[in-house]
């Protein structure tokens, strides 16, 4: 699983990305700071397994604090995108190709309005509806641009060949994980015509929008919340896309509270609506703070940057969290307790979670284990959020 971080320079996309993964990386602004795509681990939480059992748990990745496990996941942030990027301008053939291998995207919008559609800082007001509508049309403009490469010699000799257009689909978007199971899927309830050389354009930029929807579902941030004007946006925002997940978020704020944490200046908790001042601050720190405490947390109960991304992960892209463990020994042969949680697929079985622990234990499976109810589960049994599991195998 990668989660990508998009949306068109200076919209604080870094800022969002280093307040996730507090990764040292270049914070400007200007348009184009990040160049090369910065990768690193945010974290994911779920009420931690523990807390049932009265113990405390020794993660061997990530950690857990107040019985909270945080569970890593890989994120990218690529290159601001431009307005005609997928005709080349701007960095536009290097953003798309690095967002490609996301399995979601989170468009970080400016609510603010104070950067243009190129980043750069404006008088007067922008206005974010535009940066949601331009990103999408550039995605499925790259997207379209794909799949049209010698569409019409390809689409008339699967005509001639009666190749099923599901098939013909799924080769030229293969790049895009799309399958013949699911481009048939999306053909059936696009319900197009069988004669694929009269499909019109319209109808394959529907096809189009809907292989973008459902292999690069989209999540938006709407970022600087913080500022004059985004309270107004945020509104205007979630009229305007009722269907989307719109998460208001302060990534400065966020970032912030980390490092202070980090630093034991503040007691703070990813994904907390507050926070207690622990440390010597000076008095500009202070002031930061309070400014951070009103504007933000207190106002939207947390900077947002940790639902955005448990939303991102949990409902968007459908995970869930699993824990391994025994219904006599908690603890490894080190002695953690509960070390590990996997994110796994809503809809996984015992099998499918015993195939992501190792092979073997697959290949051997002879059942498993409810660790709370002591109930037997079978290899089709399907799983729930926060699951804790045993399995016992042959190998």
């Amino acid at each position: 699983m990668l989660v990508g971080i998009v949306g068109k320079p200076n919209c604080g996309k870094s800022t969002l990305f280093k307040s996730i993964t507090l990764a040292n990386i270049l914070i400007a602004n200007y348009p184009f700071a990040t160049i090369d795509p910065n990768k690193g681990f945010g974290h994911v939480s779920v009420p931690c397994a523990d807390k049932d059992f009265n113990v405390q748990c020794n993660p061997r990745v990530g950690f857990c604090k107040d019985h909270v496990r945080f569970v890593p996941v890989e994120v990218i942030d690529v290159a601001g995108l431009v307005p005609g990027a997928h005709e080349g301008k701007g960095l536009g053939n290097k953003f798309l190709d690095d967002l490609n291998h996301a399995d979601a995207l989170i468009h970080v919008v400016d609510a603010s309005g104070t950067t243009n559609e190129r980043g750069e800082p404006i008088e007067g007001g922008h206005d974010p509806l535009k940066d949601v509508e331009f990103l999408e049309d550039e995605i499925n403009q790259w997207m379209k641009g794909i799949l049209m490469k010698a569409w019409e010699r390809a689409a008339r000799a699967a005509q001639q060949t009666h190749l099923e257009p599901f098939k013909l689909i799924a080769k030229q978007m293969g790049a895009f994980d799309v399958t013949e199971d699911l481009a048939k899927e999306l053909l059936k309830k696009l319900n197009f015509g069988p004669e694929i050389t009269k499909w019109t354009d319209d109808e394959i930029m529907t096809l189009i929008k809907t292989i973008r929807q459902t292999t690069k579902p989209i999540i938006i941030a709407a970022n600087k919340m913080d500022l004059p004007g985004a309270d107004v946006n945020l509104a205007r925002l979630k009229e305007a896309y009722p269907g989307y997940a719109i998460i208001p978020i302060s990534a400065e704020s966020e970032l912030a509270l980390r490092e202070a944490a980090n630093k034991s200046l503040v007691s703070y908790k990813p994904g907390d609506d507050t926070f207690e001042i622990i440390g010597a601050l000076s008095d500009a720190q202070k002031k930061g703070l309070e400014y951070i405490k009103s504007h933000v947390v207190e106002k939207y109960k947390g900077t947002g940057v940790q639902v955005l991304l448990n939303t991102a992960v949990f409902e968007m892209l459908k995970y869930m969290a699993i824990f391994p463990g025994g219904v006599n020994k908690l603890a490894d042969s080190n002695g953690n307790v509960l070390p590990d949680c996997f994110l796994l697929r809503q809809g996984s079985t015992a099998l499918d979670f015993a195939a992501s622990i190792h092979t073997d234990l697959a290949q051997g499976f002879i059942r498993a284990i409810d660790v709370r109810t002591k109930k037997t589960l079978g290899k089709e049994h399907v799983l729930k959020n926060c699951d804790v599991v045993e399995i016992i195998s042959s190998k």
